[in-house]
């Protein structure tokens, strides 16, 4: 069961690491949404733009890398757990700040999916420096966020927009 006291670290019981339990938690409907910056110098930016990129579009590949990483979430973040994602939506924008990825994730389950939507924009981006690496090992990634979640006990969550990249 949940932790009544929500200011206990909840993975943690006589110093010990746990997976909480939250079988006595209803299933409800949770959303949440992330963003990661990839901040690229110029030479990485005139290969992303000129689109002679051997990989292939790492825009493209970014996408796929997201959603793959949503779906990966429990096995690369120790204790979260495994849940029946129903959706990931990408959005990989070139601006001139960077690449702005942005992952929404929706499940209908006992726990939130804010994992999973970080993990969604990290696995982005990371796609993004692997594609463009050989035109520059100076490329970024900047501004992991969690910018809205909704569901669950804790309630709606929404980031400010002062605490942009």
């Amino acid at each position: 069961m949940t932790d009544p006291n929500p200011s206990v670290l909840t993975h943690f019981r006589d110093g010990q690491p746990r997976m909480v339990d939250v079988s006595a938690k209803a299933a409800t409907a949770r959303t949440a949404t992330a963003e990661a910056w990839v901040i690229l110098p110029p030479e990485a930016r005139t290969a992303l733009e000129g689109g002679q990129n051997a990989k292939g579009d790492p825009l493209t590949v970014a996408r796929l890398g997201g959603i793959l990483g949503a779906k990966q979430t429990s096995a690369l973040v120790l204790l979260c757990h495994p849940l029946p994602i129903s959706g990931v939506d990408m959005d990989v924008q070139l601006l001139p700040e960077g690449v702005r990825i942005q992952a929404t994730v929706r499940t209908a389950g006992q726990t939130g999916v804010e994992m999973e939507a970080l993990t969604a924009v990290m696995a982005a981006a990371l796609n993004v420096y692997d594609m463009l690496k050989a035109a520059s090992k100076a490329i970024r990634i900047e501004g992991v966020r969690l910018l809205a979640k909704s569901g669950g006990k804790s309630g709606d969550y929404r980031a400010e927009e002062s605490e942009a990249c």
